[in-house]
C-alpha cells in the first residue's frame, strides 16, 4: 500500500520567495503581482517620509516664553527701582554743593570732586570713629544673639519639657508688639546698671531676639531626627548633640540670622540718641545726622557718610551670600 505525501503548490513558493524579495529591493523571481504590491507599497512609503522631511516645522511662540519674558521685564524694573538711588547716593557724593542744588537729579557730577571725602577724613568729624564703634556693637550683638537665640531654640525644637507650646507663644507675641515700646523700661534698665553712654547700651538690651528664636526653631524642626538618635544611641548628651551636630548642620540658617541681626544694630538710629550721650561715642547712624547743620546741608558730605557706611554692609553680604542661598534653598526642602 503506498501511501503520497501531499506537496504544495510551486506558485506558493514562489510567492512567498517573491514577497521575501519584495521587501528588500522591490521585486523578485516569484509571483510578479505580489512583488510589484510591496514594492509599490515601499516606494509610497519613502516617497511620504522624504515629504515630510523636506517640511519645516513651524516655530510658534509658546506662552510659558511669553510668561519668562514678563517676568524678566518685571525682575529688571525692580532691580533698577533698587539700584538707581543707591546710585544716586554714589554719584552725589562726588558733586560739590552748587551742582547737587542746580542738578540734583543728574546722574554725571559737573565737575566730579571728591572733597566730600576729604571732609570727611579731614578730622573734623570722628566719622571713622562712629565707624568703629558701629561695628564693635553690631557685632557684639550679633554674636550673643546667635547664642541665646539657638540654644532657646534648641530647647523648643527638640527638647520635651512642660508649658514649652505656652513659652514659645509668648515669644512669639513679642513680634507683635511695637520696639518704641520697650524704650522707656530699657532706657532705665541701662541707666541703673549704668551703661550709659557705653557700648553695652547698645548691644545688651537687643541680644535676646525674638525673630531668631523662631526662625531657628523652625529651621531645626526641620532637620533629620534619625541624625540625633544614632548620637544618643552612641552615648552623646543634648549638649554634645547641640554643638556636634545641629549648631555645623545650621550654618546656612545661622549665617543668614547673624546678617539679619547684624543690619539691624547697625541701621540703628532711635536707641543709640537715647542711651549714647559724647560725640565720639556715637554710632555711625546718629553720627551722620550731625553732619546736618541748623541751617544748611551739605548733601555731598551727607552722601559720603552714606556710602562709607555702606561698604562694610556690602562687605558682609558678599561674604555669606553664599550661606544665604543655601539657607533659603533648604527651608523649600522637605525630609
Amino acid at each position: 500500500m503506498s501511501t503520497s505525501t501531499p506537496t504544495r503548490p510551486r506558485g506558493g513558493d514562489d510567492g512567498v520567495e517573491g514577497a521575501g524579495s519584495a521587501n528588500g529591493n522591490g521585486g523578485g523571481p516569484g509571483n510578479g503581482g505580489a512583488s510589484s504590491g510591496s514594492g509599490g507599497g515601499s516606494g509610497s512609503g519613502r516617497g511620504r517620509a522624504n515629504a515630510s522631511a523636506t517640511v519645516a516645522p513651524k516655530r510658534r511662540f509658546r506662552p510659558r516664553t511669553v510668561r519668562q519674558a514678563i517676568l524678566y521685564v518685571l525682575l529688571v524694573v525692580v532691580s533698577l527701582i533698587i539700584v538707581l538711588p543707591l546710585l544716586w547716593v554714589l554719584i552725589t557724593s562726588f558733586k560739590t554743593d552748587g551742582d547737587v542744588i542746580t542738578n540734583p537729579y543728574g546722574f554725571i557730577p559737573n565737575p566730579f570732586s571728591t572733597e566730600a571725602y576729604a571732609t570727611l577724613s579731614s578730622g573734623q568729624q570722628p566719622i571713622f570713629r562712629w565707624l568703629l564703634n558701629s561695628f564693635l556693637a553690631a557685632t557684639l550683638q550679633t554674636i550673643l544673639i546667635l547664642v541665646t537665640a539657638s540654644a532657646a531654640a534648641y530647647a523648643l525644637a527638640r527638647l520635651e519639657f512642660r508649658g514649652k507650646r505656652i513659652v514659645f507663644g509668648l515669644i512669639i507675641a513679642t513680634l507683635l508688639v511695637p520696639p518704641v515700646i520697650f524704650l522707656i523700661p530699657n532706657y532705665l534698665i541701662v541707666q541703673n546698671l549704668g551703661w550709659l553712654d557705653t557700648i553695652w547700651a547698645i548691644s545688651i538690651p537687643g541680644a535676646a531676639s525674638a525673630f531668631g528664636v523662631f526662625f531657628l526653631r523652625q529651621f531645626f524642626i526641620g532637620l533629620p531626627m534619625e541624625i540625633e538618635e544614632a548620637a544618643r544611641i552612641d552615648g552623646a548628651g543634648d549638649l554634645r548633640i547641640f554643638l556636634q551636630i545641629i549648631v555645623p548642620l545650621s550654618r546656612p540658617a545661622l549665617a543668614t540670622l547673624a546678617v539679619l541681626s547684624f543690619l539691624a544694630n547697625w541701621n540703628d538710629f532711635l536707641w543709640p540718641i537715647y542711651v549714647l550721650l559724647s560725640p565720639e561715642n556715637l554710632t555711625l547712624q546718629p553720627g551722620l545726622s550731625q553732619l546736618q547743620g541748623a541751617y544748611s546741608t551739605h548733601f555731598s558730605i551727607v552722601m559720603a557718610g552714606a556710602v562709607i557706611a555702606s561698604v562694610p554692609v556690602l562687605i558682609l553680604f558678599a561674604l555669606a551670600q553664599r550661606q544665604i542661598v543655601d539657607s533659603v534653598a533648604s527651608s523649600g526642602v522637605k525630609g
